[in-house]
């Protein structure tokens, strides 16, 4: 694994998913039925979120019990749950018009606000995830506990600021 997953393929990544997603909002939707299964994503995406940072709790606390190999399964699945709530999150832009909110007064500006850290949060936390992931894998453990103060507080917003998101949009959908 250390020699596919290098600093080279951070840069990449780092590089490479946020364009990804920016371009969804700029690239022409595809035509899909009113009760196609991508109509169910956001639903989807949101449990993916809550899971992931139930998930990234659990990793913190298993390391903070000297659980080290709970804490690598835990952190690997986070992992897992943020890479296919990214597949899920591509698809369904793809593939659908933006959803625009309709709250009005205070609640619009909070979910603007709560809208745009997840986004800019969300574009952070690629490298900061890979980074922490590359020294742990590197068995670096003085720079990967250094980054992880960083990434795991970053990461668990991004979560469940994805899922409150969702919660405010889903009366629009």
């Amino acid at each position: 694994m250390q020699k596919v997953f290098n600093k080279g393929t951070i840069v990449v990544l780092s590089i490479l998913i946020p364009i990804l997603v920016a371009l969804l909002y700029v690239t022409p939707t595809l035509d899909i039925q009113r009760n196609s299964w991508i109509k169910q994503l956001p639903e989807f995406n949101a449990m993916i979120n809550a899971t992931t940072a139930f998930i990234l709790v659990l990793g913190v606390w298993s390391i903070k019990n000297r659980k080290v190999e709970l804490h690598k399964f835990f952190m690997l699945g986070a992992v897992f749950t943020s890479v296919c709530f990214l597949v899920s999150y591509v698809i369904y832009h793809g593939a659908t018009e933006p959803t625009s909110y309709g709250g009005q007064g205070a609640i619009k500006i909070v979910y603007w606000l709560i809208l745009f850290s997840h986004i800019i949060l969300s574009a952070a936390i690629v490298p900061l995830v890979l980074i922490t992931l590359y020294n742990a894998v590197n068995n670096d453990l003085v720079k990967h506990k250094k980054i992880a103060r960083w990434t795991f507080p970053l990461w668990l917003y991004v979560a469940i600021s994805g899922v409150t998101v969702y919660l405010m949009l889903s009366p629009y959908y």
